[in-house]
């Protein structure tokens, strides 16, 4: 697969092959000061599904936050969520939710929280091109801060049949900006 440590370890060995099955749109580093949202614009809609790669961080006065997602700058009631969340201390909860605003969130550590920790991610979102029906995406994420933290499991739908995705807008619900270093990584799937 061309990603980029899978490049950077057999170009050691030079044996550089291209399996022709995942390859890296966009990626995107957070700047000093942090960033009120990150987005992916101008998606091609050349590949079967997307991945995006997460490690991010919030500057909310908190130990945690949520960072919000929308295709296409959609933000009305088009969207549904299914979640189970655990937290390693015996608490497991699921939960679902419709006409959301956002395409659901992956929960990620705050400003608060122990210095240098960050939460993680992959969402996948599948047949995004498709304009015969709705957009479905799965997603893991978490983070753990040296004994606390949580897990968390999504699937959320995006009830747009007539548009592929051509844009992603990662924001915090609690308006705080992405901190510095917070990394995106945005994949296109073939076949």
């Amino acid at each position: 697969m061309p990603i980029i440590g899978t490049i950077a370890s057999s170009t050691r060995q030079g044996l550089v092959t291209d399996t022709g099955s995942m390859f890296p749109i966009s990626s995107f580093i957070v700047p000093s000061g942090g960033s009120a949202f990150v987005e992916f614009t101008n998606i091609p809609q050349t590949y079967t599904h997307l991945q995006i790669r997460v490690m991010t961080r919030s500057l909310r006065a908190n130990t945690a936050d949520a960072i919000l997602w929308r295709f296409n700058s959609d933000s009305g009631s088009n969207y549904t969520l299914h979640s189970i969340y655990g937290d390693g201390s015996g608490t497991a909860l699921a939960d679902n939710a419709a006409n959301l605003s956002y395409g659901y969130y992956f929960t990620t550590t705050g400003n608060s929280a122990t210095a240098n920790i960050y939460g993680v991610g992959i969402i996948d979102i599948y047949d995004y091109a498709n304009t015969n029906k709705f957009k479905t995406a799965r997603t893991i994420h978490g983070y753990d801060t040296n004994g606390a933290g949580q897990l968390i499991i999504t699937s959320s739908l995006w009830r747009n049949k007539v548009n592929g995705i051509s844009s992603i807008r990662f924001e915090s619900q609690n308006a705080a900006n992405i901190s510095q270093y917070s990394s995106f990584a945005l994949y296109g799937i073939k076949g």
